[in-house]
């Protein structure tokens, strides 16, 4: 049983739900949909297989996250946020941008799973993106924003088409810099995108001061 703060706060009882260790990785998988357990267990490299047991039992006992099997043929138990769980997009991504501040920029070494793109894209920038068709490729990786609504790979006939490696792309989103960024098509519309994502403040601290 995982300790609790016992105060009749907000913040504390929402750490009480989601803030153990692994918990709030498993709702930002689950937010692109249902998953079963072993792909839970292979998108999170490094959490032990009863961890990962624990946080879903928690999470589905406080209600964000539900089981399902689905319809033949498939007949494979799922893993889904209930929308109590889904309303923590809001939170995850004002606490994405907080964290990004300080992150610093991926390296060659970060290890950056194959989806990334699409991940962050739809928890960091498609909460307050404005109405348009973007196109992005960054690190081999291609997703596209279509009014609010990530999608994966390219889409057919976009305002703008973004070309970035990793690195550039943070730089776009963190400090609204298009420095080593491709921008093939409406940049305005870029300039829109740029402004509703970027975080307001600086980070105080560097990334390595950070941690």
């Amino acid at each position: 049983m995982a300790k609790r703060y016992d105060q009749y706060c907000p913040v504390a009882h929402a750490l009480d739900l989601v803030g153990e260790r692994w918990a709030l990785l498993v709702v930002r998988e689950l937010m692109h949909g249902p998953k079963r357990y072993t792909d839970l267990a292979e998108r999170l490299s490094g959490i032990g297989t009863n961890v990962l047991a624990t946080r879903l039992r928690d999470l589905e006992a406080c209600g964000v996250v539900a089981r399902r099997t689905l319809p033949p043929p498939a007949a494979s138990r799922v893993y889904e946020l209930t929308d109590y769980g889904r309303d923590l997009r809001r939170a995850m991504r004002e606490l994405a941008v907080w964290g990004a501040r300080s992150l610093g920029p991926p390296t060659a070494d970060a290890g950056l799973f194959e989806g990334w793109l699409a991940n962050a894209l739809d928890i960091v920038v498609a909460p307050i993106a404005p109405p348009g068709r973007f196109e992005f490729h960054v690190g081999g990786e291609v997703a596209s924003l279509v009014d609010g609504e990530v999608l994966a790979g390219s889409v057919e006939s976009p305002d703008v088409v973004v070309e970035a490696s990793p690195e550039a792309i943070y730089y776009m989103f963190v400090d609204g810099s298009l420095d080593s960024v491709t921008v093939k098509g409406d940049r305005k519309l870029v300039a829109q995108l740029i402004e509703a994502a970027s975080p307001a403040v600086a980070s105080p601290v560097s990334a390595r001061q950070a941690v």
